[in-house]
């Protein structure tokens, strides 16, 4: 199993804090692998470290065999990693249509474009019939769907989704749990950030339990799923 994405004793300040202490972790090629932690954990800033939105101050990170903790936010998304960020932070006075568009800023092909407009509105059928409102009139869980579908206008070779759970009624949940499957079964590798531990471990490969910055447990999600420590401070006792 080919190895995608390396971090390597990752470390990120946000002025004097330090926010990720050491932090390393692989993503094999076709795997889910979530990140779980309590609020304030590292999670959030693992996953912008990795797009290049924070810039880590020691450790590198590889994707593809190749280095890109220096490079700037456009050219990793050019290299296949794309991001669907915590709280959606789509762009409110735009169109649906407007949105989806903007996550293929960095392609130049019209017709590649159309396709993957097509699979995306026939991944969220909702998203079709709210094409032209802006975007912040869509519920949401309709919000969140536009956000995992403008990531992944990109083509991402690795899409890394940030609770894309929060704030949704328990039967959306379920739906954009499934939809994230059916995306990972048609090719794309995931690395997701979630609070809702159990749901995030029941479709993940494998798992990583970040604590105030540091990596504290790792394995098989059906491990960790039974793991009592992870239980009683994850899932409930």
């Amino acid at each position: 199993m080919r190895t995608m994405l390396i971090l390597n004793d990752v470390h990120t300040f946000y002025g004097h804090i330090h926010a990720l202490k050491g932090v390393s972790l692989t993503v094999n090629e076709g795997e889910i692998v979530t990140l779980i932690g309590s609020n304030g954990a590292g999670k959030t800033t693992t996953l912008n470290t990795i797009s290049g939105l924070n810039r880590l101050r020691k450790g590198a990170i590889f994707f593809d065999g190749q280095r890109i903790d220096h490079l700037p936010p456009h050219q990793i998304a050019r290299l296949g990693v794309s991001q669907a960020p915590e709280g959606r932070k789509i762009f409110g006075r735009m169109s649906v249509l407007e949105n989806l568009e903007m996550g293929a800023f960095n392609r130049r092909d019209k017709d590649g474009i159309r396709r993957d407009r097509e699979h995306v509105l026939a991944l969220f059928p909702r998203l079709r019939e709210r094409l032209h409102p802006p975007g912040d009139t869509l519920s949401g869980g309709e919000q969140q769907m536009l956000a995992i579908g403008r990531a992944l206008m990109s083509r991402p070779r690795i899409l890394l989704l940030d609770e894309p759970s929060m704030g949704l009624a328990p039967i959306l949940v379920g739906q954009i749990f499934e939809i994230i499957q059916d995306i990972n079964r048609e090719g794309t590798t995931i690395l997701l950030v979630e609070q809702n531990a159990q749901m995030a471990l029941s479709i993940a490969t494998r798992g990583y339990v970040l604590e105030t910055g540091m990596m504290v447990l790792e394995g098989p999600a059906s491990d960790l799923l039974t793991n009592p420590q992870v239980r009683e401070a994850y899932l409930g006792g």
